[in-house]
Order: structure tokens, then C-alpha cells, then sequence
């Protein structure tokens, strides 16, 4: 995918945040949209906007954790013609809180857009690059929290379904290799979103809309100097390009994942000297 201008993405949670950076970078490459997005309003701000840089927008309101719903989408974007780009971007989080306080409507809905909002884009979505057998990219949308947990941060719902992305997409760049489809997972650190405020357009399915409970962690505080989305979109546009499997759009977080990396070589050290001392070959 050296060349995306004329070729067709489908990028879901593209009515806003990373989605619409991800959009807008490839607006920029020339590439024709289909927009998805549960926010109907959001998603027709977005196309409109997107509309401008000369390149065909198609705008579908989309739940993404129904299969059925996305089913009827991919059978709208084959309708389009060939697709080459596939985003599988929407996310959502709950206010932090403690893991063992999330109550099963905010499991429910964590996995659905989450993790089932990835799959069902793999399920539906990625046979029509395979179709046309000219190759094409696909992008999950994962997180700095899919390959490490911080300490009091309250997210580890949300890192739970990120570390699901992160080891569907290993699995899939695995499972593609050879076939000219090229995979990335996207694990950005802080980005300035309103991610955090995603329970108000919750589906009545997973318990309807819950505002921020008062005193919550808010952007301000979760998301304090987060890069613009565009940034990040313009990045991903780029490990596109280069078929680069893990893209990281911070810095700093390396320090967090050798720490965890340590504690793993830790253990097996520690399984190492158990085995000696008894006498036991793995």
C-alpha cells in the first residue's frame, strides 16, 4: 500500500477523535472514505468536513458490536466498489474504577465495541480486500493499555479488551503473511478524544447512556497534553506505507513495557531456579 490515493478505506469511530484523524490523514493521501460511526450526527459533521478535500465520503451509522448491523454495512461498501483499507478503530471506555467493579453491562459493552467491534470488521469487512487480490491494509486500533497495565489508573477493563486487539491483530498479521494484506496495530498513548465521555451514547442494549459519576477522572486529567488526532492519523498513514506491524505514537512508554518485559524474564527466572532445585526438565 505505497500508493493509497484513488483506493477506498473504511474506517469505523470515524465521527470523531483518533477515527476522524485516521479519516482525515487519509483524505489527505487522496484515498476515497466510507465513514462508520454509531454518532449519526458526528459521522454527517465529519463527512461534510472530510468532503472538502476532494475525494469521494460515504457516510454509514453503524453499531459496530452488532454483527447483523455490520453485516448490512459491508454489503453497502462492496456496493462501492473494491476496498483496500480497513480501520477497525471504534472504541469506547467506562469511568475508571476498580476491575472487580464493573458491572456486566460494562463488560457486555466493552467487549462489543471493543473487541467484537474488531472482529466483526475482520468477519465482514476484510473479504472484500481479499476479493479483488490486489492487496490492502488492515488497522486495529488498540493501545498503549494493550501491551501494559499502569498502576491506579482504574482502566483495566478497557486494557483487557486492548490486550484482545493486540493478539487478534498478531494473529491475523500471522495468519495474512504472503497474501500482499498488511496488518498494524495502532497503540497510542494519550490522545486528545473524548474517549472517557463514550458512555453517554451507550445503547440501551448495554445499559443506556451513563454520564460521568461525579469527581471521575476526566479528559483533563486522563488525557493532559494528548496529541491531536490528526497527529496520530498522520502516522498511521505512514506505517501504511512502510507495513510496519506495531505503531507507536509516543515516546515515553517504552520505559513502561521494559518494566513489564522485566517482570516476565523475572518470573522466568524464578521458574528456571524452582526447576533446578527440583530436579526438572522443561
Amino acid at each position: 500500500m505505497k500508493e493509497l490515493a484513488g483506493k477506498t478505506a473504511f474506517v469505523t469511530g470515524a465521527a470523531s477523535g483518533v477515527g476522524l484523524g485516521i479519516a482525515e490523514a487519509l483524505a489527505q493521501e487522496g484515498a476515497n472514505l466510507v465513514l462508520a460511526d454509531i454518532d449519526a450526527a458526528g459521522l454527517t459533521r465529519a463527512s461534510e468536513t472530510l468532503g472538502q478535500a476532494g475525494v469521494r465520503v460515504t457516510a454509514l451509522p453503524v453499531d459496530v458490536a452488532d454483527a447483523t448491523a455490520m453485516e448490512e454495512t459491508a454489503r453497502r461498501v462492496a456496493a462501492l466498489g473494491p476496498l483496500h483499507v480497513l480501520v477497525n478503530n471504534a472504541g469506547v471506555a467506562v469511568p475508571t474504577a476498580p476491575i472487580s467493579s464493573l458491572s456486566l453491562d460494562d463488560w457486555h459493552w466493552l467487549m462489543g465495541v471493543n473487541v467484537f467491534g474488531v472482529i466483526h470488521g475482520l468477519r465482514f469487512l476484510l473479504p472484500l480486500i481479499r476479493a479483488h487480490g490486489h492487496g490492502g491494509h488492515v488497522v486495529n486500533t488498540a493501545s498503549i493499555a494493550g501491551l501494559q497495565v499502569r498502576p491506579g489508573r482504574g482502566t483495566g477493563g478497557y486494557a483487557a479488551t486492548k490486550f484482545a486487539v493486540v493478539a487478534i491483530s498478531e494473529s491475523l498479521q500471522h495468519e495474512l503473511a504472503g497474501s500482499g494484506i498488511g496488518v498494524s496495530v495502532l497503540c497510542p498513548a494519550a490522545v486528545d478524544t473524548a474517549i472517557y465521555e463514550s458512555s453517554a451514547r451507550r445503547p440501551a442494549r448495554f445499559g443506556g447512556p451513563r454520564p460521568l459519576p461525579p469527581g471521575s477522572p476526566g479528559k483533563a486529567e486522563l488525557l493532559a497534553g494528548g496529541l491531536p488526532p490528526l497527529t496520530v492519523g498522520r502516522r498511521v498513514v505512514e506505517a501504511i506505507k512502510a507495513d510496519e506491524f506495531l505503531i507507536f505514537t509516543h515516546e515515553a512508554p517504552r520505559a513502561w513495557i521494559e518494566e513489564r518485559h522485566q517482570r516476565l524474564l523475572e518470573g522466568f527466572e524464578r521458574a528456571a531456579r524452582y526447576n533446578r532445585d527440583h530436579g526438572i526438565r522443561t
